[in-house]
């Protein structure tokens, strides 16, 4: 971590000044942060940036292989397929934890997932820690990949709304109001001009689908998916008047079959420097102790189901355990000074968007070419053992000094 920076944002850090961020997040859209947002943000050097970088899109890019393809093609429960599958993800989340090794710090996989997370709202936060806290450089930055604030918005606007007018294109949810997540929806709609519109709220004609704007029926012809299927599943009592399962004139952002395709199924098989050991749980080698993993449902959300301290015992009366991952146990590394407490541990959530104009593929994904463009980068800042959000921020423009 860069130490002069750190010094300078503790030394100047007050509690008057973090409320200034809380009231800024919380009053920028129409619905406040539902969760805790950090009291400060990660300074990386050039050195560590460069090696998350660079662990995020090895990892990417092994997901764009023929063989992972075919890895990933068990992943899609049998009867939830959706049609029309896209040739590659719109949006891919890789999940870091920062460890130690060998007395140094280093990224480690800890989850990936190619479904949305708070790209509006990470644009929100940047903005609301630079008003706050005069510490922070105004060059320094959350996104990556050489990205200035327009460029990133232009890549997000592009990427979801293509050629469609914004009354064309939805957010869809389940009881978006009621979603821990809806400041990101709300800085959504702030953005680029789209509604939240839950699944009961959608009406089908024929193959379209349409919604209620101010009492018009307005068609649907993208659709910027935040549906979590775990949770549509263990909602019974959701009325759709359409199926996820149906032919459809819409183009998904991102395709849902993509959430399960790119999950922890992709764990197991992916295998690089900055990743643990992985199986899926009827598959775990018999010398391996059991005991030093953790276990997982392969489609759960935010953490459901972790069995932290598993046992040949549990793993043996699951119904199906080829739908569990084993994942070796990762110690946190202690490293981000606070002001006057103990040192931080903390996450990195690398961001990609894949847009089609960028890499030269059409609407469909016709053309296999281009690679993810990486976006902003957020960071879970885990202080005092309550786990909250930080931005991550790296110095731009390239060559300036860390």
């Amino acid at each position: 971590m860069e130490p002069t920076l750190r010094a300078k944002f503790n030394a100047d850090f007050t509690a008057e000044k973090y409320a200034a961020l809380l009231r800024c997040v919380n009053e920028a859209t129409k619905w406040p942060a539902d969760f805790r947002i950090s009291e400060s943000p990660i300074f990386m050097t050039r050195e560590f940036t460069d090696e998350a970088v660079y662990a995020a899109n090895e990892i990417a890019a092994q997901t764009l292989t023929p063989e992972f393809r075919m890895h990933s093609a068990s992943a899609i429960p049998p009867g939830l397929e959706v049609p029309n599958e896209s040739r590659h993800p719109e949006f891919l989340i890789v999940d870091l934890a920062v460890c130690e090794k060998e007395g140094r710090l280093t990224p480690r996989l800890i989850e990936m997932q190619a479904f949305p997370s708070l790209y509006a709202f990470q644009f929100l936060l940047l903005g609301c820690m630079r008003k706050a806290f005069p510490a922070i450089p105004p060059n320094w930055t959350s996104s990556f990949g050489g990205i200035r604030d327009e460029q990133y918005l232009d890549i997000l606007r592009r990427t979801i709304l293509g050629d469609s007018k914004p009354e064309n294109v939805i957010l869809l949810e389940i009881e978006p109001d009621k979603q821990k997540t809806r400041i990101d929806f709300s800085a959504t709609e702030l953005l680029l001009g789209i509604q939240s519109v839950c699944v009961t709220n959608i009406k089908k004609r024929g193959r379209e689908l349409f919604y209620d704007c101010n009492g018009s029926q307005v068609r649907v012809e993208r659709i910027y998916n935040r549906v979590i299927f775990d949770e549509l599943e263990r909602r019974p009592d959701m009325k759709l008047n359409f199926s996820f399962q149906d032919e459809l004139n819409v183009t998904w952002i991102a395709h849902p079959n993509w959430y399960y395709r790119i999950s922890k199924h992709s764990l197991p098989f992916i295998k690089t420097e900055h990743t643990s050991p992985a199986f899926f749980a009827d598959e775990l080698p018999q010398g391996e102790k059991v005991e030093n993993y953790v276990l997982k449902p392969l489609y759960s959300f935010a953490g459901l189901g972790v069995e932290m301290d598993p046992t040949r015992e549990k793993i043996a009366v699951l119904k199906d355990p080829h739908q569990w991952i084993l994942q070796k146990k990762v110690k946190y590394a202690s490293f981000v000074p606070t002001v006057g407490g103990p040192k931080s541990k903390a996450e990195l959530r690398m961001m990609f968007v894949w847009s089609a104009q960028q890499s030269g593929a059409d609407e469909s994904g016709q053309n296999d070419g281009g690679q993810f463009q990486q976006g902003q980068n957020v960071g879970r800042l885990q202080h005092r053992a309550a786990r909250t959000v930080a931005n991550c921020s790296e110095p731009k423009p390239r060559g300036s000094e860390c």
